[in-house]
Formats: C-alpha cells, sequence, structure tokens
C-alpha cells in the first residue's frame, strides 16, 4: 500500500517536499517512482529510485530541480521539488515496482495521487 502527501499550492520559484509511504511486508525491496499527470495530458514519468537509494533517475525536465531520495527505516521515500513552475502543476503520484521502470505499466502497486498548483 501506497500513500502520498506533500502537496499544496505554492508560487513559482517555489518548493515543497512530496512523501510517498509505503506498507506491506513485500515493498521494503521494491523500486519507487514518481509520475504525474496534468489535466488534459497522459501520465509522465519524473523520478524513480532502487530499494537500496543508490540508483535514481529522472525526466529530463526536472533533472536539476527535483531530488527523489528514501528512508528505508521510515518506509517513506521523498520528492524534493524546487523552483517550481507553472507547468509542473500537475497531481503527483507514487507507484511501487520491481526496478525503475519510465513505463509506469511497469509499477504493481499505486498510491493515491496528491495535487501540486503552482502559481505564476
Amino acid at each position: 500500500q501506497l500513500q502520498a502527501s506533500g502537496g499544496g499550492v505554492v508560487q513559482a520559484g517555489g518548493s515543497l517536499r512530496l512523501s510517498c509511504a509505503y506498507s506491506g511486508p513485500t515493498l521494503w525491496d521494491y523500486a519507487v517512482a514518481w509520475f504525474r499527470q496534468a489535466p488534459g495530458k497522459e501520465r509522465e514519468f519524473v523520478a524513480g529510485i532502487n530499494w537500496a537509494g543508490d540508483v535514481t533517475s529522472y525526466a529530463d525536465s526536472v533533472k536539476g530541480r527535483f531530488t527523489i531520495s528514501r528512508d528505508n527505516s521510515q518506509n517513506t521515500v521523498f520528492l524534493r521539488v524546487n523552483s517550481l513552475e507553472p507547468e509542473d502543476t500537475a497531481i503527483y503520484y507514487c507507484a511501487a515496482g520491481r526496478w525503475v521502470y519510465r513505463a509506469d505499466s511497469r509499477y504493481t502497486y499505486w498510491g493515491q495521487g496528491t495535487q501540486v498548483t503552482v502559481s505564476s
């Protein structure tokens, strides 16, 4: 089970920290990724991290602004989002899978989304 939180309304240039808490005996060794979906657009990969936290991947559009990390002692994956732009406005979802894939179809478990709104 995955639970995403931390979204909100921020001005352009602002920051947020999104959290994805995972539970259940099968998820501790899973990779976790963040996806986002803006109104009228397809869901897109944002960032992913493997179970050990030593392999990460980012979409080009967020590279250098977003940072993914995880704390397995807290069963939580974080996404620090800095220098937010209006184009980052979307519902952000976390998902768990066996490895860091960019295709959402490769992920087995999904959390509910958290809304991020960036005003200009």
